[in-house]
């Protein structure tokens, strides 16, 4: 390899969601910075990247093959999952995939504890309700008119809302933000179980998922999104839960079948849902049943997958990709053997 080829291009291609460090390389490198990147421009910005920083941007076997790609030797994904990138096409190349893991972890924990409270409290409900101006303009405000909006808030057994005493929270996949979610959970003084993946015999301290479903009021989701995932909480899960239920998923987007989640909700099978995640992202209207006409009235709240999203996340994020970068650029420099 010749001297002036020992160089490495960096590309990012949706720096949308977090700005691109410089990097401290030992040798030449250059570095494509784009804001976001249409499918039909991927292949031309990446044709010769050593090495790529994606976020949500699927990376697919074809973009992967050597045809495509043929320089590439890392994919740094700055996010906690690797669900974006075909791991499997990435490794029959050697292409190495990192993560960022555990940098969101505040961010998220946080945010799913607000998701609970919105729907248990029914705050964006509630929001509309006290603000909303009547067709009728001589009448005033509902609860002016009312005397009281606490209809709005009860469950639909007609029942008040539980406190947070009152409450089992389940907790389904117990890494780094399971464990932090029980934690504040548990300030809370809610009483907290941990249920393993579906069909999987249950460790230590945790209970079969059916269990966890049955025995739950709050149920948060924070396991990856895989095969085993799909679609895990559907039309039969909904059948097991309580009717006080309130599901809360800051996982990923597919593991709940949202069809189901929406007739669910219809029919009282639960009291209420949140979620950040989405099976189709961006989600536009058409891409998922929450975001359709069907879904209008439900207790039902919606977040554009921004739980993540919070300064120190930023910081996070951006020391991860920095210090995954420089090390490998430094263990693995382009004339080594296995690169040529």
């Amino acid at each position: 390899m010749a001297a002036e080829d020992i160089t490495h291009h960096i590309v990012a291609i949706e720096a949308v969601h977090c700005p691109i460090p410089e990097f401290d390389l030992p040798g030449p490198h250059t570095r494509a910075v784009h804001r976001w990147t249409d499918p039909a421009d991927l292949h031309s910005r990446i044709k010769d990247a050593t090495i790529i920083v994606t976020t949500t941007t699927r990376l697919t076997a074809e973009t992967l093959s050597a045809e495509v790609t043929p320089k590439l030797r890392l994919i740094v994904i700055m996010a906690t999952g690797t669900d974006c990138v075909d791991i499997a096409a990435a490794s029959a190349r050697g292409i190495i995939v990192c993560n960022c893991p555990g940098c969101n972890i505040d961010s998220v924990s946080q945010h799913a504890i607000g998701l609970y409270f919105a729907v248990r409290r029914k705050f964006v409900e509630l929001h509309n309700a006290t603000v909303a101006v009547p067709a009728d303009l001589a009448l005033d405000t509902e609860w002016k008119t009312n005397g009281s909006l606490l209809s709005r808030v009860r469950a639909p057994d007609g029942q008040a809302p539980l406190l947070c005493s009152d409450e089992t929270l389940c907790i389904i996949g117990y890494g780094s933000l399971g464990k932090r979610i029980e934690a504040m959970a548990k300030g809370l003084g809610m009483n907290v179980i941990i249920a393993e993946r579906k069909g999987v015999a249950p460790r230590a301290g945790r209970i079969l998922f059916e269990d966890g479903l049955k025995k739950s009021t709050v149920v948060v989701l924070c396991l990856p999104r895989s095969a085993e995932t799909l679609n895990m909480i559907s039309t039969a899960e909904f059948q097991i839960m309580s009717p006080h239920a309130v599901l809360v998923n800051v996982a990923r987007g597919g593991i709940v079948d949202e069809q189901a989640l929406v007739e669910a909700l219809k029919r009282g099978a639960i009291s209420g849902a949140a979620t950040d995640v989405y099976a189709t992202e961006p989600a536009g209207r058409g891409d998922s049943p929450l975001l359709s006409p069907e879904a209008a009235g439900l207790d039902l709240v919606l977040t554009p997958h921004l739980a993540w999203y919070s300064e120190r996340t930023l910081q996070n994020l951006q020391a991860s990709l920095k210090n995954t970068i420089e090390k490998w650029c430094v263990d693995y420099p382009l004339e080594h053997p296995g690169h040529i």
